[in-house]
């Protein structure tokens, strides 16, 4: 049996660790505290002789591959990037979701009619606070609206960056909530890693994750943590200030959307320095384990791709769709959702070229004995 001690040795040591949480939040022996995340979101014992060494920690890392067969069945998986029944390019029909929220706002608005229709009671997502990106479980719409998008205040500056900005929100975190409020019908918003964890808890049965209705999966080239003085370094770079940012969006580039009007790109190479180690190994751009992936890549400023996976997140698109969005105008363009689909295959296919080639590099080698 694979305990926690081996997921330090197999993950941890080895730079592949996305921090998303599942192994403290789910770790059967979390009501006698076994296991902690320190102030960077890093797993380790907060007392070692309290582990049972169940092994499910181990089970459910997305690094570990122990389930790898069994969430590709339950997910009917395909190669090259997961199984696609549609790609779509929409955004919300509501001028105001759509400003608020990211590419258009579709998730913001998708998240709202599951809600309106009493589809879901509750979803897993993340907003900017003072201290940067942090887990929340919404419960009301006010509570889905106010955590849409990558808005800035321009009179908090810098200060909404906390110490250090990062894109990443450890959103399984949040699943510990479920067990409080006793909610049964939820949606989780997270990235590739994260979702690759709940379909492997939903793959154990473990509590909560029974209770996760609708899995969303956000698009990601890769999380980033920028300090003060590598975000200065950007700013003299792309001459701009923080304090005019409004909105950050990735597509291609990072794009800083200006309170001027203004727009700000910056190609994602220049963010390498600051990427989380971990993403460095990931296999997954598209969220392939999703019930709907979404993301800015292949679709036109204040549009969203959008790629439903399963049966259930193809229906539940098809119905938001006749209610709360607006799909693109195809006659404009016949072949837009298909090079939409393109793009985000060939980003997919260079994600697991570079992940694959950094992987190699963990191996271990064979060492000479000279006599």
């Amino acid at each position: 049996m694979q305990t926690f001690f081996n997921l330090i040795q197999d993950v941890q040591k080895q730079g592949k660790c996305h921090h998303c949480g599942g192994c403290v939040t789910f770790c059967s022996a979390i009501n006698y505290g076994a296991l902690t995340t320190d102030e960077d979101g890093k797993p380790g014992y907060a007392n070692i002789e309290n582990c049972i060494e169940c092994g499910i920690c181990y089970m459910i890392c997305p690094e570990t591959g122990v389930l790898d067969q069994e969430i590709k069945k339950e997910t009917n998986w395909t190669a090259p990037a997961g199984r696609t029944i549609g790609t779509s390019v929409a955004r919300a029909k509501d001028l105001i979701i759509r400003e608020l929220g990211t590419d258009g706002g579709v998730v913001t608005a998708l998240l709202l009619h599951l809600f309106d229709t009493k589809r879901i009671n509750g979803a897993v997502v993340s907003r900017n606070m003072d201290s940067g990106r942090t887990p929340w479980l919404a419960t009301s719409r006010e509570e889905i609206i106010d955590a849409a998008g990558s808005h800035f205040d321009s009179s908090h500056g810098m200060a909404r960056f906390g110490e250090e900005y990062s894109t990443f929100s450890p959103s399984v975190k949040a699943l510990a909530e479920i067990r409080k409020e006793g909610l049964e019908k939820i949606a989780f918003v997270g990235t590739p890693c994260q979702i690759n964890t709940i379909r492997r808890m939903q793959a154990l049965g473990v509590v909560p994750a029974d209770s996760i209705d609708l899995c969303i999966g956000l698009f990601c080239s890769g999380n980033y943590s920028m300090t003060k003085e590598s975000f200065k370094t950007l700013e003299q770079a792309y001459h701009f200030d923080y304090h005019d940012i409004e909105k950050i969006n990735i597509k291609e580039n990072v794009i800083l959307r200006l309170t001027t009007g203004e727009l700000r790109e910056i190609p994602l190479s220049d963010l390498d320095p600051v990427k989380r180690t971990a993403c460095r190994y990931c296999r997954d751009f598209s969220a392939e384990f999703a019930d709907i992936s979404f993301g800015g890549i292949g679709a036109d400023d204040g549009w969203t791709t959008v790629i439903t996976r399963t049966d259930l997140g193809h229906a539940l698109f098809t119905q938001a769709s006749e209610k709360t969005l607006e799909l693109y105008n195809y006659k404009q363009n016949t072949n837009y959702a298909t090079q939409a689909e393109a793009m985000v295959l060939n980003t997919s296919g260079e994600k697991k070229r570079v992940a694959e080639k950094n992987r190699k590099v963990l191996e271990p080698r064979p060492v000479t004995v000279v006599g």
